[in-house]
């Protein structure tokens, strides 16, 4: 660094935030939480889905606007970028200090917002992917790993309640982003014009597209249902496209000056421990557990042991089985039961399942970390592998189960399974910083915990992959199978084309299984709800994978220990 930038960030670096004498720890944790609460808010992702998949039809899709599957992907490369960030940023972070980090992290998750919102009202994608995905992604990264090395500084007697205080934040933050969110897309949102009902609009097809033929000349629309149009307060019929909003840019430029201010005045409170620095009255302990070393093991040597690689199959596949669930959780609640029980899964009860999803991956946070300090990190782990397989293997059944036999009790059964997951999930992110600790010391921890997120972003990447890849397999059979039992004069009556056009009529969103399904005969089983039972049962099959690593997890070998005694660091730099 230059004398010019020493001097003017200077007042950043951990040398000039180190706490005064007699300071209350309890200060800290509030500014870890406020960060997190922030960057939290990805967790909402599947919140903007809808909106960016109707982006220029805003009721229904047209055949210009971005597919479900590319819209996850936004997701999947801010998850990317944060395992990246972490990992590299990891030694800088030992360095600077967390007030520079958080600095930093604040423009780039703020500014990330900001291009993503020209991105969207200019309907180029690409910019929000860079801007949500790969700026936003690296203010994600910096964001998540500023506070944990200095709690665990701060509190080295409750290394798992510190840093479930962490990491807490990060799993609540949809809670707050979800009702935020869907409260800012409604005042920004403004309904396309109409052109009225489908009966009275003549439209045709050309290309898998409709066109209305009007005064001014042809237009193309979309042709929106009751249900569609309602959250818009207008009435089924044809829409044109263009012409109206989601409100998807307003939020996104909202939401990134508001984290951005919230997340600089949280950085200025963070302070590092002094040097020799411990809780009045604590003396380490020696453990009874051998899990727990009283060694350290430094940054580069860390990726040498097979526990480094254990952890992170652990932490890669824990965190892919939830993450692909997470991305569509509130498309997934719709689909599964949505069309067997519509007077129960409303647009409200699955925007208030995705709050919930974030109320348990808080709550799970703190709950399972706390209780690593009392059973230890490995059997605690084993609760997340051994239970989570038999609950992923129980959702295709309440799947199955509620597409024969609307009842209640099934979706009980799912909600209930998959909050438990969810509450596992972030338990799994909590812990691990400790889980660290244990194994390598806590003298690069904030470091080897940046690398070990590397397995984060390529759970980014495995779980939408699996979820979208999979999920299109089954819609695609779906409707090639329901195509085969329609009446081909009904197909045409319904879509305005024969049903040798299926493919183009697909490509163009305009045939869908429930469109299908309006046509399809009396009796006919909706094949929705099994859309992610193949998906279930790979994700499950990973758990078992992890399990095995961590069953086989031993303590660190000596000769991978550093020389330097594991108090000093702890208590200081």
């Amino acid at each position: 660094m230059s004398t010019a930038q020493g001097g003017a960030l200077s007042f950043l670096r951990k040398e000039h935030i180190v706490a005064e004498p007699g300071f209350n720890r309890w200060r800290v944790p509030p500014a870890s939480i406020a960060i997190h609460l922030c960057i939290g808010s990805v967790y909402a992702w599947s919140v903007f889905n809808p909106p960016l998949t109707r982006e220029l039809g805003v009721l229904a899709s047209s055949a210009e606007d971005w597919s479900l599957s590319s819209v996850v992907w936004i997701f999947s490369v801010a998850i990317v970028f944060l395992g990246l960030a972490a990992a590299f940023a990891g030694k800088w972070l030992e360095e600077v200090g967390p007030r520079m980090v958080g600095v930093v992290a604040a423009f780039l998750w703020g500014g990330g917002f900001i291009l993503g919102s020209f991105g969207i009202s200019t309907h180029q994608l690409w910019l929000v992917y860079i801007g949500y995905g790969v700026l936003g992604g690296c203010g994600l990264g910096l964001g998540y790993v500023s506070p944990v090395s200095t709690l665990l500084r701060w509190f080295p007697d409750r290394r798992g309640m510190a840093t479930g205080m962490a990491i807490m934040g990060f799993g609540g933050g949809a809670m707050i982003a979800a009702p935020v969110k869907g409260w800012l897309l409604g005042l920004y949102q403004k309904a396309p014009e109409f052109l009225g009902s489908a009966d009275a609009v003549q439209t045709i097809v050309e290309g898998g597209r409709v066109f209305a033929e009007t005064a001014t000349g042809r237009l193309e629309v979309v042709v929106a249902t009751a249900t569609q149009a309602a959250s818009f307060g207008g009435e089924a019929g044809v829409y044109v496209v263009g012409t109206g909003n989601t409100g998807a840019a307003q939020t996104f430029m909202t939401l990134g000056v508001v984290y951005f201010v919230v997340m600089i005045l949280a950085s200025f409170q963070y302070r590092v421990p002094a040097k020799d620095w411990k809780p009045a009255g604590w003396e380490p302990k020696p453990v009874a557990s051998g899990m727990v070393s009283q060694n350290n093991v430094h940054i580069d040597q860390a990726l040498k042991t097979p526990q480094f690689w254990q952890l992170w199959v652990m932490l890669c596949f824990n965190v892919t089985a939830g993450i692909g669930v997470i991305g569509v959780a509130k498309t997934m609640m719709s689909e599964i039961f949505g069309s067997v029980m519509p007077l129960v899964v409303t647009a409200a009860f699955a925007s208030t399942y995705v709050l919930m999803i974030s109320v348990f991956n808080m709550v799970g946070r703190f709950f399972w970390a706390s209780t690593s300090d009392y059973i230890g990190r490995k059997a605690t782990y084993m609760c997340f592998f051994v239970l989570g397989t038999l609950l992923y293997l129980s959702i295709p059944y309440f799947a199955s189960a509620v597409a024969t036999n609307p009842s209640l009790i099934y979706l009980i059964g799912f909600y209930a399974a998959t909050m438990i997951i969810f509450s596992m999930y972030g338990g799994g992110f909590a812990t691990i910083p400790a889980y660290l600790a244990d194994m390598f010391g806590t003298m690069h921890v904030g470091g080897i915990h940046g690398r070990l997120l590397t397995a984060w972003s390529t759970a980014g990447v495995l779980g939408p992959l699996a979820i979208t890849s999979l999920r299109q397999m089954s819609v695609t059979s779906a409707i090639e199978d329901l195509a085969t039992r329609v009446d081909p004069a009904a197909f045409a009556a319904k879509f305005g084309a024969p049903l040798a056009q299926l493919d183009q009529l697909v490509a163009a969103k305009t045939v869908t299984i429930a469109k299908l399904m309006e046509i399809a005969p009396a009796g006919t089983i909706d094949p929705t709800p099994s859309l992610y039972n193949t998906t279930m049962y790979c994700m499950a099959a990973l758990l078992v994978v992890a399990f095995v690593a961590n069953l086989v997890m031993r303590p660190v070998r000596e000769h991978h220990h550093h020389d330097e005694p594991e108090l000093q660091v702890v208590a200081g730099e």
